[in-house]
């Protein structure tokens, strides 16, 4: 879904607007045994590698409309992938000998005023509880653009590359940039909720609630499967493998763990 934008804006300069988009995304499973476990965070660690993770930053990259001017990736012993790109509205010219600013081969150094606005992240956090079975992998994403490019264009591409049980998102206009005649204009697009650039295709699968802070630019939606179906949470294990008495307990820490993150809070047992 395309941004919104608002009539167009003639500007004097720069547009120092900051969006800066964040997810928490979630999966959750249950692995019955210490071996499972190993194995999902196993099976995790590869499908999420520092090297899948840069494909997917750098579709991002590519849906935003934003350069890549740096990528510096690593997977962490025992598990777990970092992803830093570093990103530009416009194209920069590699140095050429001569150039102002330039040692040859480079970057200018004069791109560097604009590293810390324009950026894409992401963490990786796969662990499981001690006792209980149920495994949990968490990605942390940000994407931080400054100029007209907009992080909520990769909004779906980003919610589809992680399949997630919940999804946890922040987005928020920081700063200001002036018009010809001086008045400033602290956002340049039409929002009033994450909700607008979701797909409805989307939408039909998840339980959403906003709290927004409008006259902050502040969003924040939050997203929870609708369905669920015990065989999709279950690892190394089939349902048919287990005892009624089993299946209900195993669904009941499932639900539970998926409604705490979901809330942010410890529930009380009842």
């Amino acid at each position: 879904m395309d941004v919104k934008s608002l009539k167009k804006l003639k500007l004097y300069g720069f547009n120092n607007l900051t969006k800066s988009l964040s997810f928490n995304m979630y999966d959750i499973c249950y692995a019955k045994t210490p071996q499972h476990r190993q194995e999902y965070i196993e099976y995790i660690d590869e499908e999420y590698n520092a090297d899948r993770l840069t494909a997917i930053l750098t579709e991002v990259a590519r849906i935003v409309g934003a350069n890549i001017l740096n990528i510096a990736k690593q997977d962490y012993d025992p598990q777990g992938a970092s992803v830093t790109m570093l990103i530009s509205e416009e194209k920069v010219q590699p140095c050429e000998e001569g150039m102002e600013g330039c040692i040859e081969g480079n970057t200018p150094e004069i791109v560097l005023a604009h590293l810390d606005k324009s950026h894409i992240t992401v963490h990786t956090y796969p662990e499981s509880h001690p006792d209980k079975g149920i495994s949990t992998f968490r990605a942390d994403i940000d994407v931080s653009t400054c100029g007209h490019i907009s992080p909520l264009k990769a909004l779906n591409y980003l919610i589809n590359s992680f399949c997630s049980d919940i999804v946890i998102m922040d987005y928020r206009v920081r700063g200001f940039t002036r018009d010809v005649t001086g008045k400033k204009f602290f956002i340049d697009h039409k929002i009033n909720s994450i909700q607008n650039y979701i797909a409805d295709d989307i939408k039909d699968l998840y339980n959403m609630i906003d709290v927004n802070i409008y006259q902050e630019n502040i969003f924040h939606t939050k997203m929870i499967l609708k369905e669920f179906d015990l065989d999709n949470y279950l690892f190394g294990t089939a349902k048919k493998e287990l005892l009624s008495g089993e299946k209900r307990k195993i669904k009941q820490r499932l639900k539970r763990e998926m409604a705490e993150i979901f809330a942010g809070k410890n529930i009380p047992k009842v």
